[in-house]
């Protein structure tokens, strides 16, 4: 059993943030219960490579979960919505600000049906202040934080992450705060408003730039493959090519040079005797070291470095991070099937639990593939059921039947 069993989430996010967070508290044990606008669906549906014309996009990221096909435009999708509502314990929202109160389905609407629901906005810029009215988009974002400065090479063309890490970031801000506010309300009965920033939620990972800054002004640039403060703390190119070299202080320097790469007298060389040293003449002491190392093949040197105790590693593509004979051993990849799709692999979840483990309990969900069920659960009968779907008020998957 999972650690959040018994709670109830009403999710009515799309694309990655929101259903990151749901799908998340999901795998630990929530009920998530998928809202879908009945033509077409969360957005990521529509997002490519296809598997018999169900997206894998929207596969990795939803399971864990059931949809309900609803329109909320509608008074009686409405009606439905705020029946769900009643007994749940998070709702989970990614509109641009303003768009919910305009559907009815706003925090304060919601508090008058349950004082004790815990409301989560995700949204590009937050509720508040002057950029609060804009959509939110993870490229944008890493603009407007300064990341993109710092990535790349120095006096080049600025470079995205090559992941979307706001997003994602943005996703797990939201589980956290939500479940903090779990812990409020278990204490009190106490529900509340939670509003995660898309751009903010990033801010905080800057922690050693804020450090320059705040103390003496320095603005972070980019540094392409070395790291901004440590020296030798980067890639490094191997007879090969590249494995990641980390000697972040100076013991582990001084076991690289004496059993990794056999230098001794670098340890006083007065260019490199410090980290500072190291950092200032880092373009020098790149040189040499890669000098050293186009002699032997990048395995020599990883298993040299493991021997001498000093980090090191591959720099893997993503087919051979996956394949990874530790990240298998740790379960870290899982084989799921779907009724479409067939079988195909997901990321798993990273925590591992000794008591209440997560778990897939079953992949992503066709559109409206729950419809049925979840009504039946707020007592409508066949023929109300029937009647919503002529009205287009919700659809059910073609896939399954209303018998």
């Amino acid at each position: 059993m999972g650690a959040l069993q018994g709670l109830k989430v009403i999710d009515a996010s799309q694309i990655m943030a929101g259903p990151y967070c749901t799908m998340v508290l999901g795998d630990l044990g929530a009920e998530i219960i998928k809202i879908e606008k009945p033509n077409g669906g969360d957005d990521s549906r529509q997002m490519g490579p296809y598997i018999n014309d169900e997206s894998t996009c929207f596969f990795q990221i939803n399971r864990n979960k059931k949809s309900i096909a609803l329109n909320l435009k509608e008074t009686k999708g409405k009606e439905i919505f705020y029946k769900l509502i009643q007994d749940a314990d998070v709702f989970v929202e990614n509109y641009r600000p303003g768009v919910v109160k305009s559907l009815g389905i706003d925090y304060e609407s919601l508090k008058k049906i349950n004082p004790g629901i815990i409301y989560c906005s995700i949204s590009g810029y937050g509720q508040t202040g002057p950029y609060s009215h804009k959509g939110g988009f993870d490229l944008v974002a890493q603009g407007l934080t300064g990341i993109m400065s710092m990535t790349g090479e120095p006096g080049k063309r600025p470079l995205k992450s090559g992941i979307a890490v706001y997003d994602i970031g943005a996703g797990l801000t939201a589980i956290y705060s939500i479940l903090a506010a779990y812990v409020h309300k278990l204490k009190t009965g106490e529900g509340q408003h939670v509003d995660v920033s898309l751009a903010e939620s990033g801010l905080p990972w800057f922690t050693w730039e804020a450090a320059a800054y705040f103390a003496n002004g320095t603005i972070p640039e980019a540094t392409g493959w070395r790291h901004r403060v440590s020296a030798p703390y980067q890639a490094m190119k191997a007879k090969d090519g590249y494995i990641m070299i980390g000697c972040a202080n100076q013991r582990t320097w001084e076991r690289f040079c004496n059993e990794v790469i056999l230098r001794s007298n670098w340890i006083q060389d007065p260019r490199f005797e410090t980290n500072t040293k190291r950092h200032e003449n880092v373009e020098e002491l790149e040189a040499l070291i890669e000098e050293i190392l186009s002699n032997e093949s990048s395995q020599y040197w990883i298993e040299k470095c493991e021997q001498a105790g000093v980090p090191s590693g591959p720099i893997n593509n993503f087919a051979e991070a996956v394949t990874d004979p530790h990240f298998l051993d740790r379960g870290m990849v899982q084989e799921v099937e779907h009724s479409k799709i067939g079988k195909m692999k997901v990321i798993a979840s990273p925590t591992k639990f000794s008591s209440t483990p997560s778990e897939i309990k079953y992949p992503s969900p066709l559109l409206g593939e729950h419809t049925k069920e979840i009504l039946e659960s707020i007592q409508l009968n066949q023929t109300e059921i029937e009647s919503l779907v002529k009205e287009k008020v919700v659809s059910i998957s073609s896939e399954f039947h209303m018998n």
